[in-house]
């Protein structure tokens, strides 16, 4: 067999030159290029062989996610989490089933590890062409379902954290169904990147069977032990809303995005753009209700600006922009609530 590693370097030393020459100015190219001098640095730092392992494999696990999900970047999708160790037919799997199956009535995708039980579920419910697979090599579990085992947008992640990054950036709303360690790991970590501000905000749901009080015991564990002792606030319980039928779950996130639609930091300015105009009354009640969000100035309806040319497609999307103070961004939710209750009242025929 012919010697494949001269071919390999050459296409290697080739792209490399071809980035590094590059005159372009634009993020994409100045983007490459820091990932590739970051590469070329690992050589001097006398870095561990487990640590260039992982620093290889993280950014070839990243590499690979972000080409599965881009093509389907226009789409929303809900990443579902739950026990693994649900059976097929038990009550919280089919409600899982229906719950996906409702998502995709609404024009959304489903996102889960691809494995057993409640993530089964999700599939079964949203089929394949609907489903995406962030599965996670463990040594004692049996790995992807066959239902998607052969199906182009799986992912086979070895690093947690690598496959936790895509749950939550790929993502339009999580929904958590009851389960163990895992799942509450994955809860709490996109409750805590919510309240930290370090994604844009998402509705997020807890899928309560009705009579049944896992969420229930979890959110009063929640209130008498988080917020009684002051170790986080009361918007913060803005973040999540426990839901008992596929029905309240699935209007509760089509909802969030019936007025809103996303946000953009652009310099000292939040812009958030909106599926519709609301009313200058509507801004003036924005403004009233939250003076708490504001470093200077006033909220005000504005245009798409400058620097939100790369996004073509929200172009001509109404706008409201402030000067954000970055203070609570369990505030900002609430006021992401109150824009949708105020949108809605295009619909009730008052506002």
């Amino acid at each position: 067999m012919a010697n494949t590693k001269p071919d390999t370097t050459n296409k290697a030393l080739q792209a490399a030159q071809k980035i590094l020459a590059a005159e372009g100015k634009d993020a994409r190219t100045l983007l490459t290029r820091d990932i590739l001098y970051n590469a070329l640095k690992c050589q001097g730092d006398d870095l561990d062989i487990l640590d260039l392992k992982i620093i290889n494999r993280a950014i070839a696990e990243f590499r690979h996610a972000a080409c599965v999900f881009k093509p389907y970047r226009r789409f929303r999708k809900v990443s579902i989490f739950g026990s693994a160790r649900e059976p097929k037919g038990s009550a919280y799997y089919e409600l899982a089933v229906r719950f996906a199956h409702r998502l995709v009535e609404k024009d959304f995708m489903v996102i889960t590890g691809a494995a057993s039980g409640i993530m089964k579920a999700g599939i079964e419910g949203a089929g394949i062409k609907k489903s995406f697979g962030a599965n996670i090599l463990l040594p004692f579990e049996k790995g992807l379902e066959k239902i998607i085992r052969d199906d182009p947008k799986v992912v086979r992640f070895k690093y947690f954290f690598t496959r936790k990054i895509f749950f939550v950036m790929e993502a339009d709303a999580v929904a958590l169904f009851p389960g163990g360690f895992g799942t509450h790991d994955e809860g709490f970590e996109v409750l805590t990147l919510l309240q930290t501000g370090k994604t844009p905000p998402i509705p997020f749901v807890l899928m309560e069977l009705p009579g049944e009080n896992y969420w229930e015991s979890w959110d009063r564990f929640i209130r008498r032990q988080l917020l009684d002792r002051g170790f986080i606030s009361a918007e913060d319980l803005s973040f999540y809303k426990i839901a008992r039928s596929p029905e309240e779950a699935v209007n509760y996130i089509t909802s969030y995005y019936s007025t809103y639609h996303s946000l953009r930091q652009v310099k000292d300015k939040l812009v958030i753009r909106l599926e519709r105009e609301l009313k200058d009354s509507h801004v003036r009640r924005l403004n009233e209700m939250f003076p708490d969000l504001i470093e200077s100035g006033k909220i005000i309806k504005t245009r798409a600006l400058p620097e939100e040319k790369d996004e073509p497609n929200l172009k001509s999307k109404p706008r409201i922009a402030f000067a954000y103070n970055r203070k609570s961004a369990g505030r900002l939710n609430e006021m992401i609530l109150t824009i949708n209750r105020l949108g809605g009242s295009f619909d009730r025929g008052y506002g």
